[in-house]
């Protein structure tokens, strides 16, 4: 008999679990994995590579170990006033969550989340031995804080996870609530914010509420309105103390001076790498209009992808349109589907072959 991961003495609370992972296919348009589709500017491009080339002079030597010019970099890209010892990176956001489950979370305590939500939130609550809770969400979505204080003292969990705007659902999350939240727990409030630059311009962030709450933190990427997924490089600004907390858990030199030098090459074209956020909004809201038009249910967004209901077999669904050279995600959400907002050209042949699924398989109307 072949030997197989079960024959392992693996940790008994791995065993069953699954890895991480959208489906990995070569097709024409890929918008499966809320990437920012458009390519890096070639000036842009230049600069970094440029960067990169007179770093690979020291790159015998171990990087800046508190890479503190991407993190004034970061700082000052943030704004709100914000420092160089208030902001954190690490090799994507979700390096950043599992630092914070190191130090806040682990065996014993517990971290209480609103499902759907990203899926890495739980599993790298798994991957940590921090106890998964999940609470339920209002209609559409939403989280109100009734309901977020509610399931806050009914857990008393150790951490909060708030995702705001969500994945998978790109619904909006109020300030109120996290500022509810807040006050509701002792623990450490995490709020992702990974397509915070995909909301409507002028909406207010969760670094608002820094100030005067020590245990707030707010998590974004470089992945995404950066399009910098390849990179991997996402960032937290909190109060000092809680960045003090992560140094005890990181890896040493866990940015390497590459992935650093590059960082700061793309912040300094800040503007133009952020050109293109317009362009992915006005392709998220065609989809939104069209898909309605085709007869589905497409829920609000402020990100840069759409979730839709109405879907008759997402499954089917899911695989005419891989046959049409198009990939979306299927979430195992009933009934719906996401689908990220790519250039022009990707988001009309999405819709021109979701057209054709619709013919093959008319939409379902959902229950209220």
């Amino acid at each position: 008999m072949a030997f197989t991961l079960e024959d392992l003495p693996i940790r008994d609370d791995l065993r069953g679990q699954s890895p991480y992972g959208a489906p990995q296919k070569h097709v024409s348009v890929q918008l499966n994995v809320n990437e920012n589709t458009h390519p890096v500017p070639q000036d842009v491009a230049d600069d970094i590579v440029s960067s990169i080339r007179q770093a690979l002079a020291s790159v015998n030597r171990y990087p800046d170990r508190e890479f503190t010019e991407l993190r004034e970099s970061l700082a000052g890209y943030l704004g709100h006033d914000l420092t160089a010892a208030q902001i954190w990176a690490a090799n994507g956001s979700n390096e950043v969550i599992q630092q914070l489950l190191q130090a806040f979370g682990g065996p014993g305590r517990s971290v209480l989340g609103f499902p759907p939500t990203y899926s890495m939130h739980s599993i790298i609550a798994s991957g940590t031995g921090t106890r998964w809770i999940a609470a339920e969400r209002d209609a559409e979505f939403r989280i109100s804080p009734e309901t977020a204080v509610a399931a806050v003292r009914e857990h008393q969990p150790d951490v909060v996870f708030l995702c705001g705007p969500n994945n998978p659902t790109g619904t909006p999350l109020e300030l109120a609530t996290i500022e509810a939240v807040y006050d509701a727990t002792d623990g450490i409030v995490m709020v992702d914010e990974a397509y915070a630059e995909f909301m409507p311009p002028g909406q207010p962030t969760a670094l608002t509420l820094l100030p005067g709450r020590e245990r707030l933190v707010v998590s974004r990427t470089m992945s995404k309105a950066f399009a910098f997924a390849g990179a991997r490089v996402g960032y937290m600004a909190a109060h000092p103390a809680v960045v003090d907390a992560l140094r005890l858990v990181r890896l040493p030199y866990h940015l390497s001076v590459l992935t650093q030098v590059a960082a700061v090459a793309a912040l300094r074209h800040a503007p133009e790498m952020l050109a293109m956020v317009d362009d992915i909004r006005g392709q998220r809201d065609r989809m939104v209009r069209e898909l309605r038009d085709m007869g589905y249910s497409p829920h609000e967004t402020w990100s840069n992808f759409v979730l839709f209901g109405g879907v008759a077999n997402p499954a089917a669904a899911f695989e005419s349109l891989l046959e049409q050279d198009v990939i979306v995600r299927d979430l195992g959400i009933p009934n719906h589907l996401r689908v990220s907002a790519g250039t022009e050209a990707e988001t009309t042949a999405f819709l021109d072959a979701m057209r054709r699924v619709t013919r093959e398989q008319p939409p379902v109307r959902l229950r209220a």
